[in-house]
């Protein structure tokens, strides 16, 4: 049996976004095409779950380049098998564990001192007088030093 062909169109439609997004994807070589006699894009159908992956992890927060980190390290550049896919969701579970924690530790800091120097809320100078936490960084100190324990914990129970 002859293997299927996708056109960019078709491809684009049945997963659900715009053409500029399969030619950036491409661009980005996430995704691959050849061009047919005609010099058109054509797609193997496992394109259908490479995607699919993309969008997936991308709705959970990973990045782009995350993502093509996780392509690149499987043989042949190929696409996820199922097993693949349990491998890369473990190892993206562990990094979204750590951007939960952080979050949930900036809601529940974002009425307090974050540790930023501002100095401009009722509870700054009480955690953060006279801005001593710029000697341990810039920006949200606070916030920064809740996420790198959060980290460490994670690799330790892992």
């Amino acid at each position: 049996m002859a293997e299927a062909i996708w056109s960019v169109g078709m491809v684009a439609k049945r997963c659900g976004i715009k053409v500029s997004t399969l030619h950036y994807y491409e661009q980005q070589g996430l995704i691959h095409s050849w061009r047919n006699s005609g010099n058109q894009r054509r797609y193997k159908p496992e394109v259908l779950r490479r995607i699919s992956v993309i969008k997936a992890a991308q709705r959970v927060g990973v990045s782009l380049e995350e993502i093509k980190q996780a392509f690149e390290s499987l043989p042949n550049n190929r696409t996820p098998t199922v097993e693949d896919w349990q491998q890369l969701s473990k190892n993206w579970q562990q990094m979204l564990d750590g951007r939960i924690a952080y979050l949930q530790k900036l809601r529940d800091n974002l009425a307090g001192c974050i540790g930023c120097g501002c100095l401009s809320m009722t509870n700054c100078p009480l955690y953060n007088p006279d801005d001593k936490l710029a000697e341990s960084g810039s920006g949200p100190v606070l916030l920064d030093q809740a996420e790198q324990k959060a980290r460490t914990r994670q690799e330790t129970n892992v």
